[in-house]
């Protein structure tokens, strides 16, 4: 890949044939990382057309739905999610399943750490059910999801998030069936959480 007045230029093999002259610009590295790319797209008469796209980087990432099947019971969490504060949400905060980036690490070492910091439960393992684009038209983010049975005795710490990440994340145990409701009602608007939730419910886990 090489650089031309701040524009990268992929030179590497391309797996679809359809787009060639693929060029790269970044506009923000402020907090993640802001690409627009320039390229040709063959359209199905055979024409070629030039087209722009804005990608926005911020990593890939994994998420957990902790449930147990005998108190039929989830773990979710609560924060304030900026985004959607200036998009309609009232007070900003979103009840979620526990998440992150994966930040160097593997989906499964990812969501480990991540499930110990967040919610204070230490798992020694998690199953991995899907992974998925969460905004393909717009986030290059790849998110691996994961469901895993929890105890009370794997409770070794308070959770809410690292210390140094600013999340003030709230914990939350509640029955299933409640957690549905909430998908039901529209109080919970995450779209990870919301598949967690129905892959829970269509597979019988609880």
């Amino acid at each position: 890949m090489g650089k031309i007045y701040g524009v990268s230029f992929y030179l590497c093999s391309v797996k679809n044939g359809k787009v060639k002259n693929i060029q790269k610009k970044v506009l923000s590295d402020h907090w993640y990382i802001l690409n627009k790319y320039s390229f040709d797209y063959q359209r199905e008469d055979g024409t070629w057309e030039h087209q722009q796209r804005e990608s926005y980087d911020c990593g890939d990432g994994a998420a957990i739905l902790l449930y147990n099947k005998e108190r039929g019971s989830v773990v979710l969490t609560r924060q304030f999610r900026m985004p959607t504060y200036v998009n309609g949400n009232t007070d900003g905060m979103m009840i979620e399943a526990c998440a992150g980036l994966l930040d160097g690490l593997s989906p499964k070492a990812c969501i480990l750490k991540e499930t110990l910091e967040e919610t204070g439960y230490r798992l020694t393992d998690a199953q991995q059910v899907m992974v998925t684009y969460m905004c393909p038209g717009s986030v290059t983010q790849k998110l691996y999801l994961f469901v895993a049975a929890y105890e009370p005795g794997m409770k070794v710490q308070e959770g809410g998030g690292a210390n140094d990440e600013t999340e003030n994340i709230e914990v939350l145990e509640m029955p299933f069936i409640e957690a549905l409701q909430l998908l039901e009602n529209g109080n919970i608007q995450d779209a990870k959480t919301a598949m967690l939730l129905q892959y829970a419910q269509v597979k019988g886990l609880l």
